[in-house]
């Protein structure tokens, strides 16, 4: 990812903020130097699945000060749908573990009928 991609929801984790099918633009994160904003949504790897990306929002930031390092920070992400798989279940995450930011919904998914 050099600086921006984009990515199509698949599942419901993110439901109603992102429904499936949904294109969205993510902004690569380049330094761990700065935490991240709180209540935004991100684009992380998984950490059970490998190679697997998942969107889930911070809802909590930690900051462990090392003597003579920058701090590093660890997050809480959850899902906005309930049924989400996220920190309740892995715990924190370190800033490696996110590769971007959702910067913007540029086209909405398609709502499928049962005609």
């Amino acid at each position: 990812m050099l600086g921006f991609s984009t990515v199509k929801v698949s599942g419901s984790s993110m439901s109603p903020t992102f429904m499936p099918g949904d294109w969205l633009l993510i902004k690569e994160i380049r330094s761990t130097a700065h935490p991240l904003k709180l209540l935004s949504v991100y684009l992380i790897n998984d950490p059970e699945r490998l190679g697997i990306k998942l969107l889930k929002r911070i809802k909590e930031v930690e900051v462990d000060e090392v003597v003579g390092k920058s701090p590093q920070f660890t997050y809480w992400l959850e899902g906005d749908h309930p049924s989400s798989t996220d920190s309740r279940k892995w715990g924190w995450l370190k800033q490696d573990q996110v590769i971007g930011k959702v910067v913007v919904r540029y086209r909405r998914g398609r709502a499928k009928t049962n005609n």
